[in-house]
């Protein structure tokens, strides 16, 4: 099976897929552009268009530029539609070329699943088969006055685009430190280190760093509602420029838009109710599994 996603090199969205894959003797290979961004000893087998082992399907994860021309370059191939990365709510102008193609479109919950549809553009049955993340949820073990922070991406690069609100976000973990608790960091794997070296990094991946937290602060974006899947309460740093799902809103305790409103945010922040999260989250356990399910039935219907 090959995979493209929206930022070409982003091949942290198929390594919660490598276990299952192995366990069922499945192959993924992501497609990218060159080998120019491939980290050395990354677990995710990668592969450009001209030296791609022959496959039974093409599983693009959005309709950005990057998968569209992924798409035209194997055009013989199954397709696959699968939302395991921030998309925003708006329809994608590509997503046209892809519709009449896809034999299968999945998604992580039903909330995602609504903002998906928008996205792409269809009306079709969309199968939520939960996120591969939650498949090892960790148990959580707050510690006390530890503060989460979870970064977004500061520039744009070649393997992806940039929130804004991270000045926002700095100047929060500013307050949050200053009122005497800890933060700690969970960077997005393309964020710039340099911003948040005068805190503490986790070196471990966000979603395991959450389970330390009392509270955890960010821009909205898909780990949002796998935080609170954990039984960490979330509070969501807006910005007008900013055009977030609103399922990743609903999840939050609460938004800010000022600075000032840090401290007493994450002090008071409670989780979501159970329906809201449950729309949010998904399934949780063996969604690796299901996904690669759908996959495979896409391939050989």
């Amino acid at each position: 099976m090959l995979v493209a996603t929206n930022e070409p090199w982003g091949t942290y969205h198929v390594a919660p897929l490598l276990a299952e894959a192995a366990r069922r003797g499945a192959h993924l290979t992501q497609i990218v552009p060159d080998r120019s961004q491939v980290k050395p000893g990354d677990p995710v087998r990668v592969a450009t268009p001209d030296d791609a082992p022959r496959a039974d399907l093409l599983a693009v994860t959005g309709a950005g530029d990057w998968p569209l021309e992924v798409a035209e370059r194997f055009r013989r191939l199954p397709l696959a539609a699968s939302s395991l990365a921030y998309l925003g709510p708006d329809r994608a102008p590509g997503a046209r070329r892809l519709r009449h193609r896809v034999r299968a479109v999945t998604s992580s919950s039903a909330a995602e699943a609504r903002a998906f549809g928008s996205y792409l553009g269809v009306r079709r049955r969309i199968r939520v088969v939960g996120s591969p993340q939650t498949d090892a949820l960790p148990a959580r073990s707050p510690e006390k006055g530890l503060v989460l922070v979870v970064t977004s991406v500061t520039h744009p690069d070649g393997t992806g685009g940039a929130a804004p609100g991270t000045e926002l976000l700095l100047a929060a973990a500013e307050r949050i430190e200053a009122s005497g608790r800890r933060v700690l960091v969970g960077l997005h794997p393309r964020e710039d280190r340099r911003l948040w070296e005068r805190y503490e990094i986790s070196s471990v991946p966000t979603l395991q760093a959450s389970a330390r937290a009392e509270a955890a602060i960010g821009i909205p974006g898909t780990i949002f509602p796998l935080v609170a899947a954990v039984g960490t309460p979330v509070v969501g740093c807006t910005d007008p420029r900013l055009n977030v799902p609103g399922y990743l809103t609903s999840v939050c305790s609460s938004t800010i838009r000022s600075a000032d409103e840090a401290v007493p945010a994450v002090t008071g922040a409670r989780l979501p109710d159970a329906a809201t999260l449950a729309d949010a989250v998904g399934p949780v356990g063996g969604s690796a599994a299901r996904l690669l399910d759908a996959w495979t039935r896409a391939a050989h219907p």
